[in-house]
């Protein structure tokens, strides 16, 4: 194995994770990035000389990166600086009421007492209990393992996850099942927005996405130094093991000879040539031919319908008053539905949207004094490269999100020149053949566990990773895919066959179960 040369396409999260993998265990890895320095979508925008994380922001489910690290003979906690959030969010509605959700359910069920009144409070423990084991079912046969085939799921889950699963309704969306859990509409607003999370519409994603909420009760996490430190800490830790990692290195297409994937050519003429490529980018780009004519066949076409969300973001630096910021907050308008009909069915920018806001330099009790980095963000359709949004288009949503804000008492007052806008255009332009899409493909229907593609692709030797692939979007779940990504070349490479159920060991259900 020390011979067998392995080719990462791309540096972000889950390419830094499967070459330390790889690294780890005695391959010869090369990391090739376009971009300047590592982090894919982890990135940072300089606002008013300031660093602002304008990508993924809330960091959750550690024992991805603890297990990482301790296989790797290292701590995690050595590596990157994390602060626990007592405040998992903050969440206002123009038509009044604010409700924070903490890491302690008591004092989350004694806020939804006084906000929603006691039933609903009850409400919350019984949802809570659900999503504990909606989660517990699913973390050993879907996050942590290769992705699951219709035929072998029920022998995957075992007989008590499956009993998890069809107490949810089989075909139900996770709007209905929270009905059964709520009667405030809010309330309803405020965890349907955890389909958001991989870039879906509650009223399409399956009801398992409740799992989120169990996610978050296992610990939000801030970072010192922003997301970005994350990449570098990853970076560092490829390198110390071997993997070489080269930036401004943009990737023109997948070499494949004799059936088999064999290297790659950089935009400059640059051949490298290897043994196996393990391709970290958005799996469009294959099925489009971005990465060649011959790459094609490597995944199935992700139709523009089956998009997830893109997003209209705001970096930006500026005095915040009237509204007491934490770390994560969320405005909500009266009328959730028309968001997603806006998006989803009629490819236009919401005219109410939600509005998310990552207060940058808070955490739970932190007061300001001068400008803050605020990261402000809307969900939009994924048309960056078909139907571009014009500057009107972009303006009239930017009034009617920071509208929302000064109607629930937040005020912002940025001078232009310390806000940098991005639009799904400009996603297209960093994230190729994905119209700006931000979470690979939207996880609505029942089905949608089984169209992400896994680790292998059609082409022998070119293996998936990223949030595109399997298990999924996020943070520790393109950790999860790139862990996954690594294990399956291995099991090739030792004639185990990537047919065969793979499992990373590690995870949270055993702690949940004995709790």
């Amino acid at each position: 194995m020390p011979d067998h040369h392995v080719v990462v396409v791309g540096a972000g999260i889950a390419g830094l994770v499967s070459a330390i993998d790889l690294a780890r265990q005695g391959l010869k890895v090369t990391v090739l990035e376009r971009a300047a320095v590592p982090g894919g979508k982890l990135r940072q925008v300089m606002v008013d000389g300031a660093p602002i994380d304008s990508g993924p922001t809330v960091f959750t489910m550690r024992w991805v990166f603890d297990a990482l690290f301790a296989d790797a003979g290292l701590d995690f906690d050595q590596a990157v600086r994390l602060a626990p959030l007592s405040v998992l969010a903050r969440h206002a509605w123009g038509a009044g009421g604010r409700l924070d959700l903490f890491a302690d359910a008591q004092r989350s069920q004694d806020a939804i007492g006084v906000f929603s009144g006691p039933a609903e409070a009850r409400r919350f423990t019984q949802f809570c209990e659900q999503a504990r084991r909606v989660y517990a079912a699913l973390e050993g046969p879907y996050i942590r393992s290769t992705r699951p085939h219709m035929l072998g799921i029920s022998r995957d889950l075992g007989l008590g996850g499956v009993a998890t699963l069809t107490g949810l309704g089989p075909f139900r969306d996770l709007w209905r099942a929270l009905a059964k859990h709520f009667h405030d509409p809010r309330l309803q607003q405020l965890f349907g927005r955890y389909a958001t999370y991989c870039g879906s519409s509650p009223f399409e994603a399956p009801a398992t996405m409740m799992l989120v909420a169990q996610v978050e009760m296992q610990g939000v996490w801030a970072v010192e130094g922003g997301m970005i430190e994350l990449a570098r800490a990853l970076t560092v830790l490829a390198q110390k093991l071997g993997a070489t990692i080269r930036c401004n290195a943009h990737c023109e297409s997948i070499i494949i000879e004799g059936g088999r994937a064999r290297g790659v050519v950089l935009s400059n003429g640059e051949r490298i040539d290897a043994d196996s490529v393990v391709f970290n980018g958005d799996v469009g780009a294959l099925s489009a031919g971005r990465l060649g004519k011959a790459a094609v066949r490597a995944t199935p076409v992700v139709p523009e319908t089956a998009r997830s969300l893109s997003a209209l973001t705001w970096s930006i630096r500026a005095r915040t008053r009237g509204f007491a910021l934490t770390r994560h907050n969320v405005f909500f308008d009266d009328d959730y539905a028309s968001e997603f009909s806006d998006i989803f069915r009629h490819g236009r920018l919401p005219a109410k949207p939600t509005i998310y806001v990552c207060a940058q330099d808070r955490d739970d009790a932190t007061e300001l004094d001068g400008p803050e980095r605020l990261l402000c963000l809307v969900n939009a359709p994924a048309r960056g490269d078909s139907a571009p949004f014009d500057a009107a288009d972009i303006a009239s949503c930017k009034r009617q999100a920071f509208g929302l804000m000064q109607a629930c008492g937040l005020e912002i007052d940025p001078h232009e020149r310390h806000c940098v806008t991005t639009s799904p255009s400009d996603f297209e332009r960093l994230f190729p053949a994905t119209g700006g899409a931000l979470y690979g493909r939207a996880s609505h229907g029942w089905m949608s566990a089984f169209e992400r593609p896994d680790s292998g692709s059609a082409v022998p030797g070119l293996w998936l990773a990223g949030g595109s692939a399997h298990p999924g979007p996020g943070v520790p779940m393109a950790a999860m895919s790139g862990r996954l990504a690594a294990a399956t070349l291995i099991a090739d490479l030792s004639s185990k066959g990537r047919r065969s159920k793979i499992t990373i060991p590690g995870g949270a259900s055993s702690n949940l179960d004995a709790a």
